[in-house]
């Protein structure tokens, strides 16, 4: 091999690198984590049980407590592995959360499905939002009992419902685009005890 085939393979490899790097986003240290998540059974369904990690990044706080209100979004998803095909998807569902700050009151608002609960600061705002207690995602006839599923959870700012302006700033800025990443569980659904 001369020396000007190594030199090429050389630079090439870095400008591949160079593309992987700019095209694989970072994951930041400020990213919300999925910390736990399972599936309580009632005689209403299935209640999602799940913690995050949500730290808020120093631009998306100065919005909140300047009165602009983010929308924060728990996405769940159950499978049905297969072998010999793709995953058959059962269910999806979705619970947004709205999170702003009123100026008068100096009271952080967290609003979900027309329910709103004030916190005296913004960590404990925070806190409330990323635990998930008595969310029903599943109906008890969307399984089978003794069926061995999969379910995925995660949680991110939906940008899309915030002001253009900021609409804009979150196509270019890091701070912006905050999410979890998909993280799966095991499911196998036992009948409810108290149904027993």
């Amino acid at each position: 091999m001369t020396a000007r085939l190594v030199r090429a393979l050389a630079l090439m490899a870095m400008v591949w690198a160079a593309l992987f790097a700019v095209a694989t986003p970072a994951r930041a240290a400020d990213a919300i984590e999925v910390q736990s998540a399972r599936l309580d059974s009632s005689l209403d369904g299935w209640m999602l049980v799940a913690d995050f990690g949500v730290p808020l990044p120093g631009r998306l706080e100065e919005a909140v407590n300047r009165g602009v209100t983010l929308y924060f979004v728990v996405e769940f998803d159950l499978f049905r592995p297969r072998w010999y095909w793709f995953d058959e998807s059962v269910h999806s569902s979705v619970l947004t959360y709205r999170l702003s700050y009123h100026a008068l009151t100096r009271q952080y608002r967290l609003n979900l499905s027309g329910f709103a609960q004030t916190f005296p600061s913004l960590p404990e705002a925070l806190a409330a939002m990323s635990r998930v207690r008595g969310w029903r995602v599943l109906e008890p006839d969307q399984v089978r009992i003794g069926t061995l599923y999969e379910f995925q959870v995660r949680m991110r700012l939906d940008t899309s419902q915030l002001p253009k302006p900021f609409q804009v700033n979150a196509l270019t800025n890091r701070e912006w685009t905050l999410s979890s990443e998909w993280k799966r569980f095991r499911f196998n659904p036992e009948t409810p005890k108290s149904a027993q």
